[in-house]
């Protein structure tokens, strides 16, 4: 098993209300916007989590959904892979032929680093180095 499991996923969103209101009727999932301080960011509640939000259940991981913009790499869902060195994993993005999205890791808030990129295929792709909990 690899040390570097899809932890998330992500998909665009034109209306938040809609989508959060679409995956609660279908699939029960809980669904939370996290406001305009966090560009209205609308996590997706899949599995039981712990008090560290990780997920109780091996194999499953919960995701979230992102205001739709006129930027490319926001038209497509990607999945989030955890890694334990961004730097290292964006060094390994680029030797193996993938192209970094943003040159430099993302905070975000309570969760991490991030960094998203372009597989060999075309594919956005994130990264992300959780924080440490100490």
């Amino acid at each position: 098993m690899s040390d570097n499991p899809v932890v998330h996923f992500e998909m665009p969103y034109e209306d938040a209300e809609r989508v959060a209101d679409f995956y609660k009727k279908v699939f029960g999932w809980d669904m939370n916007n996290m406001g305009g301080q966090m560009g209205n960011y609308i996590v997706a509640g899949t599995a039981e989590t712990d008090e560290n939000r990780m997920v109780k259940t091996p194999g499953t991981i919960n995701g979230g959904f992102y205001q739709l913009s006129d930027s490319p790499n926001s038209k497509e869902p990607s999945v989030i892979i955890s890694v334990k060195d961004i730097k290292k994993a964006m060094e390994d993005i680029k030797k193996a032929g993938g192209d970094l999205i943003h040159e430099e890791p993302m905070e975000i808030p309570g969760i991490g680093l991030y960094v998203a990129f372009r597989d060999s295929e075309g594919n956005r792709v994130g990264v992300l180095e959780p924080r440490r909990k100490d």
